[in-house]
C-alpha cells in the first residue's frame, strides 16, 4: 500500500518526500480533482493525504471522492501552515457525525 500527498505548498511535499511518499502541488480545484483522479486510479495508493488549506478550500470536490469511493482512504493532514491544531478536525468530524460537540 502507498501514501500520496495533495499539497498546497512545496515545504510539506520535500518532508514527505523524505519518507518515500510522492505527491503533487497544487492550488486551483481543477487541479486537486485531477490529483484526486490520478491517486485512486493507481490501485496501489491505499491513503491519500490532503492538506487542510487544501480541504477548506475545494471541501465538496474531496467530500464528493469520499463519498464515491472506499478505496483510497482520503485524509485531512494539518501541516506547518495549519491556522488549527490536528486535533481541531477530528473534533469537527465528531461534532459533524454524531452532533456531540466536544
Amino acid at each position: 500500500m502507498k501514501y500520496f500527498l495533495i499539497s498546497d505548498n512545496v515545504d510539506t511535499l520535500a518532508g514527505m518526500a523524505l519518507v518515500g511518499v510522492k505527491g503533487v502541488v497544487v492550488h486551483e480545484e481543477d487541479e486537486v480533482r485531477a490529483a484526486l483522479d490520478k491517486a485512486c486510479s493507481d490501485p496501489e495508493v491505499g491513503l491519500v493525504l490532503i492538506t487542510d488549506k487544501l480541504i477548506a478550500k475545494c471541501s465538496a470536490v474531496v467530500f464528493e471522492y469520499k463519498l464515491k469511493l472506499k478505496k483510497p482512504l482520503i485524509v485531512e493532514m494539518p501541516d506547518r501552515h495549519s491556522d488549527q491544531t490536528p486535533g481541531d478536525s477530528i473534533k469537527r468530524y465528531i461534532s459533524e457525525v454524531v452532533g456531540v460537540k466536544i
